[in-house]
């Protein structure tokens, strides 16, 4: 089930929500060319922001995912990318992160940390952070009050921790890490570089599996996201937070 759950994203040019524009607006937050930066990549995906880091930021990435495949393409794409020395792979359930405590200048958590909640994230890293350390997640968040009840359903069984942004920032603030800066993704990153080729790959998908019952039910539940971000947009999305450890 997983293998087939993971092909359905064989080939996208990124594994959720996210742009390049969004990654450096948060990048330059907190990194302003200074020095060498020891940076952890939690839940890196494919590397699209991974390899975005590495090209501008001096120092060592630590991609970290639970899928090895994954981290292989990044291994591939390091070589084309003549990055190789800046990124190691680490293949690790983030829930169970091995790391120096007290040696990482940058965390980032693109549109991952919804595995282990925004709060267990927040707690989870800071052992492993310099003081004056920076972290960066982008989280889903609802964006207006009273959302459908349709829409309320699906996020209940897809992210049960989503909150609002104004709780999200209270729960920042009741941390031992003081926000930044914060900024919603635009539509247009949730749609180009994420839902319109994934529907694409949910039509070739289910024709080359119309057989299986398992495979069309993946599909089916991948298509029902897409749509209801279609529908709902104006009510949820993600959100990134800037934060320092003090």
């Amino acid at each position: 089930m997983d293998e087939l759950f993971y092909e359905l994203f064989d080939g996208m040019p990124r594994l959720g929500p996210g742009a390049d524009e969004a990654t450096m607006k948060a990048l330059n937050k907190v990194y302003k060319n200074n020095g060498e930066k020891k940076v952890l990549d939690i839940g890196c995906g494919t590397g699209a922001q991974t390899l975005l880091l590495a090209k501008n930021i001096r120092g060592k990435i630590i991609a970290l995912d639970n899928y090895q495949p994954f981290l292989d393409q990044i291994e591939s794409k390091t070589v084309k990318e003549e990055l190789k020395a800046r990124i190691k792979c680490v293949c690790m359930d983030m829930k169970n992160i091995v790391c120096k405590h007290a040696s990482l200048d940058i965390v980032w958590g693109e549109g991952s940390i919804y595995i282990v909640g925004f709060s267990k994230g927040l707690k989870m890293v800071y052992p492993l952070m310099k003081d004056k350390a920076y972290v960066v997640f982008s989280d889903m968040n609802y964006l207006k009050d009273d959302p459908p009840a349709e829409l309320v359903q699906f996020l209940k069984e897809e992210c049960p921790d989503i909150i609002t942004i104004e709780e999200n920032i209270d729960l920042i603030e009741k941390s031992p890490f003081k926000l930044i800066d914060h900024f919603k993704l635009k539509k247009k990153d949730h749609w180009n570089p994420y839902y319109k080729p994934l529907e694409k790959r949910v039509e070739e998908y289910s024709k080359k599996y119309r057989d299986n019952s398992e495979a069309l039910s993946i599909s089916s539940s991948i298509q029902y996201e897409i749509d209801m971000y279609k529908k709902y947009s104006d009510y949820y999305g993600y959100v990134f937070y800037i934060m320092q450890k003090p």
